[in-house]
């Protein structure tokens, strides 16, 4: 996103540097323009009524030429849209044939290049032979003839083959053609038909030299170089002859054309001509009998005749028409004599080709002789496999090693079946690879010792040569086909070598697998965890309750006898509670059994289901990404097939799953079993620990019931105090063992625990001093950091303090330098009033003005000198600014560079930070085993003296160690309270620390946004140093005019300006660019800061998430993991504070170069604009102004583009999905139905149109007829007449005339009914005509001569016609034919394509889906391989551990023993020590009682028993130790056993999976490749059924052809049938054929008409038509034109806005007149008004400004008087007083008082009476102190004011001064402000005593506010008021007595 924007604003910054360019030009225009207007509204019209409404209908009008331009531009924009749209779906459809057509070009290339596979193999045969030949009749002769011939051979090779790769070159531009398919088919037959004649050759060479071998002569190569000579002559003689035969058929066809083409205009003309005399004829007819009437018989006849006509002029229309056909169909004969010349060309291509091959078989002779050599160093290449196969099998020996290390690796973990599946498939493809490698090494030593037996047998005979030949050959055939197979063989296992790479690589992906089943197994174990945590607890309170027993027990063996009964009562209450509990164990046991049983089903149910589900949930994921991948690409039924494959596939693994989940089910029903033997074993424990406690009960009771003996015996003595002095005793000889024992107890448990302690203390205080060092370290690191941190927040905090002290500076400097400048401005005001004064003194002859002027000069010179030292003031100002400047930039760069080392110091207080933490991690792991092997000795030292103390504790060390043994590691959980507590407190102190780093992180993200806030002061900085920049340049500018003033030469100071417009337009363009760039920057960097912002915001997300992490991590403190997350966190840190280094380095850089392309600019800058004027400065600041509100508009625009940028990016996505499945969908769509629709309506609509034609032709063919035979009659009867003519008399004649005078016969009837004496004279009369008649019938006769030869014509005409008309029905059948049969053939062609596509595409799916089966196969193997190498690690880092742990267990045993040993020593020492006590009381009993003998014999009884039971606790012992350690055998044992169980289950399932798999992926290529096979067979088969049905459908045609023939012959023979019904009708025709001529006659003058008018109207309508199109042109130009130009305007509109924008960027600060700003924006809209508003004000404002005086030219003569010395003040009130329209003789009365009053008080006073005629002040801002916004009649009284002295000449206004909406140059307003002083009375005076109301009209209005005031403290001046209205013009001096019409004109003029 960050880039995108950052490309959307580098995009902008250019757009806005081409605005900068264009900026100055579009000004110009808009000046230019303006300026235009005016001229021409002066030029038209005078009234300003009138000129407004021409300006109106400018207006209008250029509106509408807007809106037509605008419409036109959207038609425009709408055009091109639409061919926007037809592009992309051209191009679409063009994407979907190329790809068609490229697959149909591989399909093709492929079978090009296995033909030519097989030719090439063939020719190898080929010369083969011949070498064999060669060798066996020429020997080593021939050596250097091959050669050459390799080298020819190369070359003809490379010449055959350069052909098709240029042919398919030629394809390869996508506008593959049905007849490119075709020529690719001929050329794979002409290939096979090469590869036939190339067997054939062989065969050939084979018996040749056989023959050779036989003959064993030489000149069978000859023979046969001569024989391939001459048959490359014949194939040249036949393609000489074929080419002949081509062009002799051509020019046959050509003549053949022009031959019709003749004939046929010959007829037409032929035709033409006779009906042209016809119709004179019948005109002269006409003319000759037209006067006499015709009766209604003859316009029946008329109305036939019309008809003929009709179908005559039908006919010769038909006939223009068939002229136009056989035109075309020259054109196409033409085309097709082109296609013929294509494939002459192409025939001579091929014979080309075809004599490269011979000249490449001649070669290939000669080269067959180096075979032979080729032979002689196969030995050595078969010595070089055996070498080759003998490394393949040290190879594979060490790949076996491999695979082996790899399987004895893969025991550790239990899920790596994926892996040991890979191996297993990769050891049975190395094992067939064997296999086949011994069956080929077999083969090449059969074919070794067949080669060495066809040798000998060549050597026995030559007479056997020529089949042994054919055998040798076979078997070098076989060789290289062996060898062949070899190296296939080593490709094999090249490739399978690779595929090892892979899938070693691939093992990678199992890793997810390993770790999901480690999340599965920790959670296993945590539940083990609870569960033994419940036991542990159970087992507590057991142990709670014996030890409640016990004590019990010893409380009531302290009691008396009577307690020792209830003692008993209670043991047989324990014995029935302890077989209630076993009962109660037993019912629980079978309980426990059966919801084992139950949980195992329930467990496996609902593991099943989770499984079925996660897998279902994997599976509809799966389905999901694939349907989206595959969906642009796959056809639905083939994803169906995938889908279905994967869900068997799938179905599988889960199956397999549910097997692996059945395993753990049973393994964990085998840890329920250990835990329910545990169990056992625990109350076997608990039931011993009871007979122990019985026993110990047994022998109290006992002894008490000794003792109680002893004082029965001590009753039945006599003396009574022996008897209590016996029982005292024996009481405290009671008390003192019992006593003494418990003494013991404590020494042993005091002993143990001072032994456990020291070593506790001696562990925990190394581990102490360690963690101490540590910490040291880190609080060291800690203050180090600190004292960094605050060092490094106090440099940032000093650096920003100096760096705003230095702004704060700077903008005091500003501030100063604004009012110096405000100071200057009004100094130079001052001066330039006084100038003027000067020159208007000395333009007026009068006697003050020179000691005035003297005084004005020494004044000025006195401020000149002051203004010289406020210049070197300020420079040095100026400089001082630039060095804090430069230092203020060093600071900055120091700060940038402290900040480098800070974030360096970072990075290594990472990486110290992240050593601690792995050292600390170390400590913790190091305390943890530590704790847990103290846990296990204190747990052995507490059972061992708890067996002391009792025996039936000893139980409990068994527990603890099977426990240990089931646990593993986990003991470590249980610590002792010293450690804890210490731990606590070091994981306290670490979270100290992590508190104490996160605290630092937070300074440092502190210290990074000071960081930015620096780089933000940066840039306010380079803005101050630009103002100072400017501010420099307005002084120097201030200076050059100060200077120019005092030399006074005002006229060369503007034309010198006028010079300077030019080049300062460049230089601002300069600067606009420049500031183009620096904005565009500013918003890259300004998008880079957020960008970074962001980075950073989502880096410190990432640390604090980072720290959460470590602190979970301490807290869990996993050894195995934590360790791993740690260090991958610690990476991820370390890599974000690279990342945030570069990004950093990448800003610092780029503030750099801002900071120089700035400093550089600035300099260029002022260095260029020092010598322009103020002047020039001022327009600029003016221009600025304007600028601002521009900028603001684009700034906006920017912020809407890029809302509107960021939309289309959200919508962009969405559409962009939508295209590709629109794309998709058009693609399928387009390609199918646009090409075979517009095909098919196409052949369609010609099929119609020829159909129509035919109808046409046969219909005038009929009309033909009809009138041929409606000729031939009238010619048969004509002629039967004449005869009869011939023959009768003149009566007859008469009759007969009666055709030709038809309108004469019933007149004659009528009178010779009437008046038969009339006869004679008609008689007489009709003599006299027969002559005339007699010369007609010659006339008549001639014409039938003619008639009948044109008749005669007419019938040949007719047959030819019939003829020509049956060949045209023949074309049109022969081209229906070929239209059904293209037809059929585009249908065919295109299902085949479809089809062949379809197929394309399932193969490229399969392809593609085989490839990511393929892909994550080798990544799965990459994965396993990784999780074997960490699995490799971890049974490492377990065997060391195991071995540590042996080592502590011994270690432990040992210590047990020892204790043990302490034990038993202790125990015989109680035994002594008891003995001795009987001794003792024995002694005192005999010296008592004297019975020693019955005490000796008890003592010797009780020793023998002690004895005993101290062999027996001896023996119990060793039994113990012993069963100890074969239960812990037993146990390691059984775990093994169940470890290689589950990895054979594991391994058989991987290996049946990989068989299943591999079975199924050779299933699917074999099915593949039937189906491939198959829709090959089927393509066959539909080809072979296309060309029956081509046949029959060319035998139907045929057929068609035959009927239609014999319908032709029918319609002839009823075409006699209608020329005898024609022959009747004839009799018809004679009576009409007068009207017939009359008829032709109109009828030709209606054609003659008709032609005529139809010839001018084609001439109009093309001459219409051209204009027209000439027409279109011209729009479609001015169109082009127009839309260039909005484009154009559009453009500088944007440029310009875009620089008006970077412009108000910069200038924002400085804009505090936002609010004018905005009026203005307003009054720009409301552009229109402005000179009706200007006119109207003028004419208000001409009759209102009398009499009213400015303020700013009062306070400007108020200041003057105070300037002037005292002896000329009088002089300055003279002339204020005629400025207030005072008389001389009052202003000298005042005067005259001033010595009494004195001038104060008067001046005073008379302000204050006159200040009300001054228009109000506009309301003063704070910001600028009296900057005015002076009313109209101010500023109009002010330009009378100057315009009243003529000393200046009126300038021509320059094209940059017109600038509407802007300030006026000030120059002018400060000279009018001067000139008010010193030529307002003279003005006003002039303007009185002409006329009073012309003065005021007389002057042209500025519409602008005054200048900064004299008394103002410094305004700035950008704070200078802007012009309101109207734009302002050059002041023009006007006479009084003008007319405001003649000023108006004067000014428009200029």
């Amino acid at each position: 996103m960050s880039s995108w924007l950052g490309g959307i604003g580098s995009g902008l910054g250019q757009s806005l540097g081409q605005v900068g360019g264009s900026l100055s030009s579009f000004t110009g225009q808009i000046s230019n323009f303006t300026k235009d207007m005016l001229l021409e509204g002066v030029e038209e019209v005078g009234d300003a009524a009138t000129e407004l409404q021409v300006s109106n209908s400018r207006l209008a009008e250029v509106e509408a030429a807007f809106t037509t331009q605008k419409s036109e531009y959207d038609r425009l924009r709408k055009l091109y849209a639409e061919l926007e749209e037809k592009l992309e779906a051209s191009e679409i459809q063009i994407k979907g044939q190329s790809a068609e057509y490229r697959t149909l070009l591989q399909q093709k290339d492929v079978e090009i290049s296995h033909l030519k596979a097989r030719q090439s193999g063939l020719q190898e045969e080929v010369q083969k032979l011949q070498q064999s030949a060669q060798s066996a009749s020429t020997g080593p002769a021939l050596l250097p003839v091959t050669t050459s011939a390799s080298s020819t051979t190369s070359s003809s090779v490379s010449s055959f083959l350069s052909r098709p790769s240029g042919a398919h070159q030629g394809f390869h531009n996508d506008e593959m053609d049905l007849s490119d398919v075709l020529w690719s088919q001929q050329e794979i037959n002409r290939l096979s038909t090469e590869v036939l004649r190339l067997e054939a050759e062989v065969a050939h060479w084979r018996r040749m030299s056989q023959a050779s071998t036989a003959a064993g002569s030489g000149n069978g190569d000859q023979s046969e170089i001569v024989k391939l000579q001459r048959t490359i002559k014949d194939l040249r003689e036949e393609m000489s002859g074929e080419v002949d035969e081509h062009q002799h058929e051509l020019a046959a066809l050509q003549d053949a054309q022009r031959q019709k083409l003749a004939d046929i205009t010959r007829r037409h003309r032929e035709e033409l001509a006779e009906y042209e005399e016809r119709i004179e004829e019948l005109e002269e007819q006409i003319q000759s009998g037209g006067s006499q009437p015709a009766s209604p018989s003859e316009a029946s006849k008329l109305t036939e005749l019309e008809k003929t006509i009709s179908s005559l002029q039908e006919a010769a229309d038909q006939r223009e028409e068939q002229l136009e056909e056989l035109s075309a169909r020259l054109e196409e004969a033409q085309n097709k004599q082109s296609s013929l010349q294509l494939e002459k060309d192409e025939a001579q291509e091929e014979n080309a080709g075809l004599l490269h091959n011979y000249t490449r078989l001649q070669a290939s002779v000669s080269e067959l002789q180096t075979r032979v050599q080729e032979q002689e160093g196969k030995a050595l290449q078969k010595a070089e496999l055996d070498n080759e196969i003998q490394v393949l099998r040290k190879k594979l020996t060490d790949t076996e090693i491999e695979m082996e290390r790899l399987k004895s690796l893969a025991e550790a973990e239990p899920k790596e079946e994926v892996e040991h599946a890979d191996i297993l498939e990769l050891n049975t493809i190395i094992g067939t690879l064997r296999q086949e490698k011994e069956v080929v090494e077999q083969e090449k030593l059969d074919l070794q010792e067949r080669l060495k037996l066809a040798e000998e047998q060549l050597s026995s005979g030559k007479e056997a040569e020529s089949g042994e030949w054919e055998s040798l050959e076979d078997l070098k055939a076989e060789l290289q086909r062996r060898e062949k197979a070899l190296r296939n063989t080593e490709e094999e296992r090249d490739t399978l070598m690779s595929e090892l790479e892979e899938l070693d690589r691939q093992n990678q992906e199992a890793t997810q697998h390993m770790i999901s089943v480690k999340e599965q197994l920790s959670g296993q174990l945590k539940e083990a965890e609870a569960e033994m945590t419940r036991l542990t607890a159970e087992l507590n309170t057991t142990k709670d309750l014996k030890k409640e027993l016990e004590q019990e027990l010893r409380d009531k063996l302290g009691l008396a006898q009577e307690k020792s009964k209830e003692a008993r009562r209670e043991l047989t209450e324990l014995k029935k509670t302890l077989q209630e509990r076993e009962e109660q164990l037993c019912v629980a046991k079978t309980e426990l059994d059966q919801a084992v049983e139950r949980g195992t089903e329930a467990q496996g149910d609902t593991e099943m289901l989770a499984g079925k589900e996660r897998e279902f949930s994997e599976l509809m994921r799966e389905l999901d990404e694939l349907r989206s991948s595959q969906e642009k690409v796959l056809s639905e039924d083939y994803e169906l097939k995938m889908e279905n494959r994967k869900l068997i596939t799938e179905s599988e693994e889960a199956n397999r799953q549910m097997k692996e989940s059945q395993a753990i089910l049973n393994r964990s029903v085998r840890e329920k079993d250990t835990r329910i033997e545990a169990l056992k074993l625990e109350k076997n424990q608990l039931e011993g620990e009871l007979r122990q406690a019985e026993s110990t009960l047994t022998e109290q009771a006992k002894q008490y019931q000794q003792t109680i003996e002893e004082l029965t015996r001590a009753r039945s003595m006599d003396a009574s105090a022996l008897q209590t002095e016996h029982e005292r005793a024996i009481k405290l000889n009671q008390e003192k063992d019992i006593e003494i024992s418990q003494l013991k107890r404590d020494i042993e448990q005091l002993a143990s625990d001072h032994r456990d302690t020291n070593e506790m203390l001696s562990i925990t205080v190394a581990g102490q001093k360690q963690l101490t060092d540590l910490l040291q370290e880190k609080d060291v690191f800690m203050d180090t950091l600190k004292q960094n941190a605050s060092d490094l927040q106090a440099e940032m905090e000093n650096s920003i303090s100096v760096a705003t002290k230095e702004a704060d500076a700077l903008r005091q400097a500003l501030e100063e330098k604004d009012k110096q400048l405000g100071g200057m401005k009004e100094e130079n005001s001052h001066i330039k009033e006084e100038i003027d004064r000067l020159r208007d003194q000395q333009s007026r002859p009068q006697p003050l003005s020179e000691p005035r002027t003297l005084d004005i000069i020494t004044e000025l010179e006195t401020e000149i000198t002051q203004l010289k030292s406020s210049r070197n003031r300020l420079e040095e100002e100026v400089q001082t600014l630039r060095s804090t400047l430069e230092e203020q930039q060093a600071s900055l760069l120091l700060s940038q560079h402290s900040l480098q080392a800070q974030q360096s110091e970072l990075e290594q207080a990472h990486a110290r930070h992240q050593q601690t933490t792995l050292n600390y991690d170390r400590l913790i792991h190091a305390r943890d085993d530590e704790i847990s092997r103290l846990q296990l000795t204190v747990d052995q030292l507490s059972e061992s003296r708890g067996r002391a103390d009792s025996p039936p504790v000893r139980g409990d060390v068994i527990l603890q160690e099977e426990k240990t043994q089931n646990l593993n590691q986990d003991n470590g959980n249980e610590k002792h309270d010293l450690s804890k507590v210490e731990i606590e407190k070091l994981v306290r102190g670490i979270k100290e620390k992590e508190t104490e780093i996160s605290q630092l992180n937070e300074k440092n993200l502190s210290l990074t946004r000071q960081l930015d806030q620096l780089v933000v002061s940066r840039d306010e900085v380079g803005k101050i140093s630009q103002v100072i920049l400017q501010k420099d340049l307005e002084i120097q500018a201030l200076h050059a005019r100060v200077t120019l003033g005092g030399v006074g030469g005002h006229t060369q100071d503007i034309m010198y300006l006028q010079q300077q417009i030019q080049a300062y337009a460049v230089e601002r363009e300069q600067v606009l660019a420049v500031l183009n760039e620096k904005t565009r920057e500013n918003s890259q960097l300004r998008s880079d800061y957020h960008r970074l912002m962001d980075i950073m915001a989502g880096k410190e997300a990432a640390l604090l998430k980072l720290q959460q992490e470590n602190q979970r991590l301490y807290n869990m403190s996993d050894p195995s993991g934590s360790q791993e997350m740690f260090k991958e966190t610690i990476q991820n840190l370390s890599r974000i504070i690279r990342e945030k280094d570069i990004e950093i380095d990448a800003l610092t850089q780029k503030c750099q170069t801002l900071v120089t392309v700035l400093q550089s600019s600035g300099g260029d800058s002022g260095a260029g604009s020092g010598g322009v004027s103020s002047n020039q400065f001022e327009e600029l600041l003016q221009e600025r102004d304007t600028l601002k509100q521009q900028v603001k508009k684009m700034e906006e625009w920017k912020q809407q583009v890029i809302t509107t940028v960021k939309n289309m990016q959200h919508e962009s996505a969405q559409l962009q999905e939508e295209l590709i499945k629109l794309q998709g969908q058009v693609s399928e769509d387009s390609d199918c139905s646009s090409k075979l629709t517009v095909d098919y309506s196409r052949l369609i609509q010609s099929y119609e149109q020829k159909e129509r034609r035919l109808g046409s032709l046969s219909q005038e063919l009929a009309h033909v007829q009809q009138t041929i035979t409606k000729l031939s009659s009238t010619k048969d009867v004509l002629l039967g007449k004449l005869d009869n003519v011939a023959q009768t008399p003149e009566v007859v004649t008469a009759h007969l005339s009666g055709p030709p005078l038809t309108a004469e016969a019933p007149s004659l009837q009528t009178s010779a009914e009437a008046n038969i004496e009339k006869l004679q004279e008609e008689l007489a009369r009709l003599q006299a005509q027969l002559a005339e008649r007699e010369n007609t019938i010659r006339t008549i006769q001639e014409n039938n001569h003619r008639l009948s030869n044109s008749a005669n014509a007419s019938e040949i005409e007719q047959r030819s016609q019939a003829e020509e008309a049956r060949q045209v029905k023949e074309r049109l059948e022969a081209l229906q034919r070929s239209v059904r049969e293209k037809d059929l053939l585009i249908k065919t062609k295109g299902d085949q394509l479809s089809q062949v596509s379809e197929s394309l595409r399932n193969r490229e799916n399969d392809n593609e889906v085989l490839k990511q089966a393929v892909t994550n196969l080798k990544e799965r193997a990459l994965i396993l391989e990784m999780d074997v190498k960490k699995l490799k690690e971890e049974n490492e880092l377990v065997a060391a551990r195991s071995r540590e742990k042996e080592s502590e267990f011994r270690a432990l045993q040992e210590t047990n023993m020892q204790v043990s040993l302490l034990l038993r020593e202790k125990e015989f020492e109680l035994s002594a020590v008891s003995e001795k006590a009987a001794t003792v009381e024995k002694m005192l009993q005999d010296r008592e009682q004297g019975k020693s003998g019955e005490l000796n014999q008890l003592l010797n009884k009780l020793k023998s028993m002690q004895d005993k039971a101290v062999a027996f606790q001896q023996e119990r012992d060793q039994v113990m130790m012993a069963l100890k350690q074969k239960q812990m055998e037993t146990t390691a044992v059984q775990a093994e056993l169940q470890h290689m169980r589950d990895k054979e289950q594991r391994l058989n399932l991987e290996l049946e999976r990989l068989r299943n798999h591999l079975l199924e992926i050779e299933e699917s290529y074999t099915r593949e490749a039937v189906s491939a096979e198959d829709r090959e067979t089927e393509l066959r088969r539909r080809v072979a059924m296309l060309d029956e049905k081509l046949a029959t459908s060319s035998s139907a045609v045929e057929n068609a052809s035959q009927q239609a023939s014999m319908q032709v012959e029918s319609l002839q023979e009823q075409l006699s049938g209608v020329v005898k019904q024609r022959d009747d009708a004839l009799a018809h025709l004679r009576t009409s054929q007068e009207q017939v001529n009359q008829y032709a006659v109109s009828l030709s003058n209606l054609q003659m008409v008709l032609e005529q008018f139809q010839q001018e109207e084609k001439a109009m309508y093309s001459s219409e038509l051209e204009r027209l199109k000439k027409d279109k042109e011209e729009w479609r130009r001015k169109a082009e034109r127009l839309g260039d130009k909005a484009s154009a305007l559009q453009i500088n509109l944007d440029e310009a806005n875009a620089a008006l924008d970077s412009a108000s960027r910069l200038t924002d600060q400085l804009d505090l007149k936002e609010e004018q700003i905005e009026e203005l924006k307003k009054q720009g809209d409301v552009r229109q008004e402005m000179l009706e508003e200007a006119q109207r004000k003028l004419m208000n404002l001409l009759n209102s400004t009398e009499g009213k005086i400015d303020k700013v030219l009062m306070r400007n003569l108020f200041l003057g008087y105070f300037h002037t010395p005292k002896a000329k003040r009088g002089d300055v009130l003279r002339l204020m007083g005629s400025v207030l329209g005072l008389s001389r003789e009052d202003v000298e009365k005042m005067l005259e008082e001033d010595g009494r009053h004195g001038v104060t008080g008067w001046v005073s006073s008379w302000l204050g009476g006159r200040g009300a005629q001054s228009v109000p002040n506009t309301p003063q801002r704070p910001t600028s102190t009296h900057v005015l916004n002076s009313s109209f009649s101010e500023m109009f009284v002010k330009f009378l004011e100057i315009e009243s002295t003529p000393s200046l000449p009126a300038p021509r206004l320059p094209v940059h001064d017109i600038k509407p909406l802007s300030a006026p140059p000030p120059r002018r307003t400060t000279a009018s402000a001067s000139s008010t002083a010193t030529g307002a009375a003279a003005a006003v005076k002039r303007a009185g005593e002409s006329n009073p109301f012309l003065a005021p009209r007389s002057a042209a209005v500025p519409l602008l506010a005054s200048s900064v005031s004299g008394g103002s403290g410094g305004g700035h001046l950008l704070m200078k008021p802007i012009s309101d209205n109207l734009p302002t013009f050059t002041p023009v001096p006007v006479s009084a007595e003008a007319s405001a019409g003649a000023v108006l004109k004067d000014l428009l003029k200029q």
